[in-house]
């Protein structure tokens, strides 16, 4: 019972995240499942895939509500949408299935590098002066695939690549965040998917379990995620947002370092 609490709490602190970072839960989601499965004693083979499979499951939930608030305030730029979800769906299903063809070790080194590529991102000052045109229908699908390619190996709905993509193609920012909002359920809808079918047959998995992705989790995180990305929301006008990039941006390096560390010494 006490293990409910902690994913019901995980899911209050990655929904704050998300509405005050608008960068989605699965940033700091896939860490804190990595440590949770651990001090459960899952089996070290299979807990990474588990915590980015769980985590792409939360994000097909919590990304239908926000794609509703968003699409109320008619931020989202639909055309866009469908023009990028094929290379989207295509790329989340490539990296899902590569993500759980190597090892989780290597998983949660190739994590940590990417934790700290998003943490300097989150730190630096933006720079509004780099734009780039928005590419045709060819263009489209394989930025779509590359978005998609790395937000499934990672557990993330693509926030931390799309909506910087979407403003340097001089969106303005507002429907930039919308937009990758909606783009973030084709990734998490084609990346779960995979993770569940790869993970049927696999020993060692703990109960209530669909493939990879583990239940008391799932639901734990996602019963209290969706209200408290409001509380974020809320939050992000209030609380000295600069400041509050600067910690959040060393957690994640801090996190990142530690997955390179740790893991890299298996190399």
């Amino acid at each position: 019972m006490d293990i409910i609490f902690l994913y019901l709490f995980l899911g209050v602190i990655a929904g704050v995240i998300s509405g005050l970072f608008g960068i989605g839960g699965g940033v700091i989601i896939v860490p804190i499942l990595i440590f949770t499965f651990s001090s459960q004693l899952f089996a070290t083979e299979i807990l990474t895939h588990m915590a980015v499979g769980t985590s792409l499951a939360t994000i097909v939930i919590t990304s239908i509500s926000s794609i509703f608030a968003h699409h109320k305030r008619g931020l989202v730029v639909w055309p866009i949408v469908l023009w990028f979800s094929p290379g989207i769906c295509f790329g989340a299903i490539l990296g899902a299935i590569f993500a759980v063809s190597i090892t989780g070790m290597l998983l949660q080194l190739f994590f940590g590098i990417f934790l700290c590529f998003i943490g300097v991102f989150i730190a630096k000052p933006a720079n509004p002066s780099l734009t780039i045109n928005m590419p045709g229908p060819l263009g489209k699908t394989i930025a779509g695939s590359v978005i998609g390619f790395f937000s499934s190996i990672f557990g993330i709905g693509g926030g931390s690549l799309s909506v910087p993509y979407f403003s340097w193609t001089q969106i303005p920012i507002k429907n930039a965040v919308a937009t990758s909002a909606a783009c973030g359920l084709p990734i998490a809808i084609s990346g779960a998917i995979v993770y569940a079918i790869q993970g049927l047959n696999i020993d060692g998995l703990p109960k209530y379990n669909v493939g990879f992705i583990y239940l008391p989790a799932f639901f734990g995180i996602v019963i209290t995620s969706i209200v408290f990305a409001k509380v974020g929301a809320k939050l992000a006008y209030q609380l000295p947002s600069e400041a509050l990039k600067i910690y959040f941006s060393l957690l994640l390096l801090g996190i990142g370092i530690y997955f390179i560390w740790k893991n890299i010494l298996f190399f």
